[in-house]
């Protein structure tokens, strides 16, 4: 079965690359909104509230004007805080667990229609390289990129490389300027070495998702 799927994945590419119009490319700037958060990582939890800025390239993959690929590189900000509004003034409410990546989705992009303003879907991974990990004011110390030395091994550090995959869907006007909602689901592990087996707590041993809902905005050039 998995030989197949990979077989099926493999002329799916294969086919998609051959109508690649790579010489009809077009650019443009993008930036947005991230509300982010981190599942099973910390306690207290809540959003980070965080943008994102880049670039993106706009290939088309057929001659009617309504398929793309949309390979994007943007900063790309996530985490998440302590602000939990039913834990105001404990311990790690004012914490900060903030990641910073330069992260490179690659989308499939559809157009609902040939028509010049139109609504459209996107979907595809995405892959986060990181830059920059910053934690202020954590609820325990386990939670630090050090760790705490009563716990040798665990640790709250981000891992370099992470990737997920992505749903939107937006309205383009004039396939120029373009509004999308977008859902980002980590796959990977953000934080590989948090795994605090000793407290009895199932949650601590489970998967750390990143998981990152944004607003962007992009304008496309001629």
């Amino acid at each position: 079965m998995k030989r197949l799927i990979i077989g099926t994945a493999l002329l799916a590419f294969i086919n998609l690359s051959a109508q690649v119009d790579f010489s009809s490319t077009r650019f443009g700037i993008t930036g947005g909104y991230n509300y982010s958060r981190v599942q099973n990582a910390h306690n207290p939890s809540a959003p980070r509230h965080t943008m994102q800025g880049g670039f993106l390239a706009l290939i088309p993959v057929d001659r009617n004007d309504q398929f793309y690929i949309q390979p994007e590189v943007v900063y790309y900000g996530a985490g998440e805080t302590g602000k939990d509004k039913n834990n105001k003034g404990a311990a790690g409410y004012d914490a900060v667990y903030a990641n910073s990546y330069i992260s490179v989705p690659l989308y499939f992009k559809g157009y609902f229609s040939e028509a010049e303003s139109e609504f459209f879907g996107m979907a595809g991974p995405r892959f986060d390289f990181l830059i920059n990990q910053k934690v202020e004011n954590p609820a325990r110390q386990v939670y630090t990129v050090e760790g705490d030395p009563k716990y040798p091994g665990i640790n709250g550090k981000a891992a370099g490389f992470g990737w997920g995959v992505g749903l939107g869907i937006g309205f383009s006007y004039k396939r120029k300027l373009e509004l999308a909602g977008r859902y980002d689901l980590g796959i990977s592990n953000t934080y590989p070495d948090l795994v605090e087996s000793y407290t009895g707590d199932p949650n601590t041993e489970k998967k750390k998702s990143q998981q990152v809902a944004s607003v962007t905005l992009s304008y496309i050039f001629d």
